[in-house]
């Protein structure tokens, strides 16, 4: 001890305090006023006992603290011992430099695993250092030397502090890596959706990521605002929280790709979340059951949002099935499918007069009694039928954008008919 004092006040300038001496009078355990050498002795000699006490008030006045398992009580542990020794190296360096606190404290929490920082929040840990210090606290009399009393409770003031700021730092690395990796699993998450990767590839991915199988799951892209991806995720998080859904999110070019979870109707969370896109639309794919079949959710988004431009007047945002000729017209096999099956279909299997009246409909211009005088029937007739169309497709040939999507069906059943045994579609029908 001894000769750890006399290396101390080797160390220090010439006359004595340093800058970073308080004004008026040196800092406890300073060589100009080492008389807490002989205290630092006694906090020493009593370290073991100090880290007992401290384990005792915690598992006494912490419920939380006795759940515990037995190795997080025992990582606890360890901790509290190493506070103890860095208390007694920061009073013998004089209360340490700004850079040997920072140094010395961080180091009280790597005699502890890395899951520490998992298992017990950084509000606990706060709280385990309050009942660590009020316990050397009430223990100064015994502790201190005599006349050091003052002395010791400010140096652990001091001390209590800079272990809180230490506590800050390792729980901000912690998230920190954390937060880097979870991007990694998010982002590895969306592209396995988009490569239509298999079930079981989808299901570790996010169980990695701690994904809640909450149903149903819808797949939303739209244009990124531009910045830093991980604050602009940071912000749909937040959002979706206070929503109560659960959301993974990723960027795929300049593009934002959200798989959302849990939400009733997606096409409204969507829309709670708009002010988190760039300009341009925002395409919602069909709801599914699961994780497991959301890559054809993030498809449909994808070639809606492609062919989204063909409808300058979209709403924003807009769902992919409501964009079914546009991305018929782009291709998208799907898209194509489902007019055909769903719609054309549809009215072949409900009788030759629903196509015939629907025809007659079209070529008189959308004229109702034009269409009954070149069939030759009352106009009360044509529009029951044109009521049963819309019944048995879901598109009402009145209005005039679910006419524009029932003339592309025809002409994708003429071209391509359905097969006798229709197989079914993977693409979810639009909803009336």
């Amino acid at each position: 001890m001894a000769n750890a004092a006399s290396d101390t006040r080797s160390g220090e300038p010439e006359g004595g305090a340093t800058s970073r001496e308080p004004q008026g009078g040196a800092r406890p355990g300073t060589p100009a006023n080492d008389a807490l050498a002989a205290t630092v002795r006694r906090v020493e000699r009593s370290a073991g006992g100090l880290a007992t006490a401290a384990i005792a008030r915690m598992d006494e006045t912490l419920p939380w603290f006795r759940e515990l398992p037995a190795d997080q009580r025992s990582w606890v542990m360890l901790v509290a011992q190493a506070g103890v020794r860095s208390l007694v190296e920061w009073l013998r360096s004089g209360g340490g430099t700004a850079s040997d606190t920072q140094e010395v404290s961080d180091d009280v929490f790597a005699t502890a695993p890395r899951a520490l920082a998992r298992a017990i929040s950084l509000q606990h840990t706060v709280a385990l250092v309050k009942v660590t210090i009020d316990v050397a606290e009430e223990q100064v009399p015994e502790l201190a030397a005599p006349g050091e009393e003052v002395a010791l409770r400010e140096a652990m003031l001091k001390f209590s502090r800079e272990i809180a700021f230490a506590a800050a730092r390792v729980y901000a690395r912690a998230a920190e890596s954390r937060g880097t990796w979870d991007a990694r699993l998010q982002a590895m998450l969306v592209d396995a959706l988009l490569r239509g990767d298999s079930s079981d590839v989808l299901a570790s991915r996010a169980a990695a990521l701690g994904w809640a199988d909450a149903a149903p799951v819808a797949v939303a892209v739209g244009r990124s605002p531009g910045g830093e991806l991980a604050a602009i995720l940071h912000g749909f998080y937040r959002a979706a929280r206070r929503l109560g859904v659960e959301l993974v999110g990723g960027g795929h070019g300049d593009r934002l790709v959200l798989v959302i979870g849990g939400a009733p109707d997606p096409v409204v969370t969507v829309q709670k979340l708009l002010d988190g896109f760039g300009d341009g639309p925002v395409v919602v794919g069909p709801a599914v059951p699961s994780l497991d079949s959301a890559t054809e959710s993030a498809r449909a988004a994808l070639t809606g949002y492609r062919s989204a431009a063909a409808w300058p007047s979209a709403p924003r945002p807009v769902a992919a099935d409501d964009l079914l000729p546009e991305r018929a017209l782009a291709g998208d096999p799907e898209a194509r499918r489902t007019l055909r099956d769903s719609v054309y279909g549809a009215l072949t299997r409900a009788g030759g007069e629903l196509m015939e009246t629907l025809d007659a409909f079209f070529a008189a211009g959308g004229v109702l009694e034009s269409a009954a005088r070149g069939l030759f029937v009352h106009p009360n007739t044509v529009r029951y039928r044109l009521k049963r169309i819309a019944e048995v497709t879901t598109f009402s040939p009145l209005n005039p954008r679910d006419a524009f999507a029932l003339r592309i069906a025809l002409t994708i059943g003429r071209l391509d008919p359905p097969n006798a045994v229709l197989p079914p579609s993977r693409a979810t029908p639009r909803q009336p």
